[in-house]
């Protein structure tokens, strides 16, 4: 980026010229959106026109200054290897303008995992980013809030790259089997079958992290291990990863068995959303038990999310919101 500054005096208003290597990098920085733009002129106060490959900055300094500073934070991001979507753009300007305290380099700077020819997986968001440094340095972290806002995958993710780096010996996916309303025994296949549909979320993360052949593979000689929650009990799990997925339809007995059963080295990521307890009435949720009881624990860390967290359609946001407005 080449920076042209045009001053007058101090009480006028001033201008920036920013200087891009070609219209498409430019473009790229605001997600290819003009609406973007827009955002930026709302919430700094500056006028901004962009041509070619330049853009040019107006307003009071201040606010040039941190129009400016969008700019060189996104630039920064992408040279890293990010890719700027419109909820990049929006986070770099509410930086910018006081309303946040992570950038989008500091999310660019995150690599998890990714195969040879796959993209590393990168945090989306500020609270994401909090989540996957508190699993670096806690023994167990829960991620609670709703759907769609990277609990189940970011934690895929981190165990996947602490297994590449063989900080881990495997990992352990496991999640209660209460939606069926049978129990396992009846349902067709060998234990993982059983328990496939329950886990698929999981199974998917993996798939998109690794190739298929490698993700088989963990899979066959149990470096990756897929078992129901009921199948935990009286074990000691050893550097191991841990997953506990959708616990809040985990009883009260079922979570205190599961975070006992963590041994030397190993780590555990509980992820729920309180919201869609599937428990029959009258039985209270593990999950709930443990947000209380735990609270202050030496190594355990919790992490919340919010529906600005939400990474799937961003028509999903709306409906988790609508939803929570209708029901409160």
């Amino acid at each position: 980026m080449r920076l042209k500054l045009a001053m007058m005096n101090p009480a006028a208003p001033v201008e920036t010229k920013l200087e891009f290597d070609t219209p498409q990098f430019l473009h790229a920085l605001f997600a290819n959106n003009p609406k973007n733009l827009a955002y930026l002129e709302a919430q700094t106060g500056v006028k901004a026109v962009t041509r070619d490959g330049w853009i040019l900055l107006s307003g009071e300094r201040h606010a040039v200054d941190r129009a400016k500073a969008v700019f060189v934070d996104l630039e920064n991001a992408q040279r890293k290897g990010g890719r700027i979507e419109s909820r990049d753009f929006r986070l770099a300007v509410d930086v910018a303008t006081g309303d946040g305290s992570v950038n989008v380099g500091d999310l660019t700077g995150v690599k998890l995992v990714g195969s040879r020819g796959r993209k590393p997986v990168i945090p989306k968001t500020p609270a994401q980013l909090e989540y996957i440094r508190a699993i670096e340095t806690n023994d167990i972290v829960f991620g609670l809030g709703p759907a769609g806002t990277g609990k189940t995958y970011l934690a895929m993710a981190m165990a996947l790259t602490l297994l590449k780096r063989r900080v881990m010996q495997r990992i352990i996916l496991t999640r209660p089997a209460v939606e069926a309303g049978e129990a396992l025994g009846f349902l067709p296949g060998d234990l993982r079958e059983k328990v496939a549909p329950y886990l698929r979320p999981l199974y998917d993360a993996i798939h998109d992290m690794l190739d298929p052949e490698e993700g088989q593979r963990y899979l066959e000689e149990g470096t990756i291990e897929i078992a129901p929650l009921a199948f935990m009990r009286g074990r000691t799990l050893s550097r191991s990863f841990v997953i506990l997925d959708e616990a809040q339809n985990t009883t009260r007995e079922q979570m205190f068995m599961a975070l006992t059963r963590l041994g030397d080295e190993s780590r555990m990521v509980v992820t729920g959303d309180s919201s869609q307890v599937d428990l029959k009435p009258g039985v209270r949720s593990g999950l709930a038990e443990a947000e209380h009881a735990l609270v202050g624990v030496e190594g355990i860390a919790f992490q919340r999310f919010s529906q600005a967290d939400i990474i799937r359609h961003p028509v999903v946001g709306r409906i988790v919101e609508a939803y929570e407005k209708y029901r409160q």
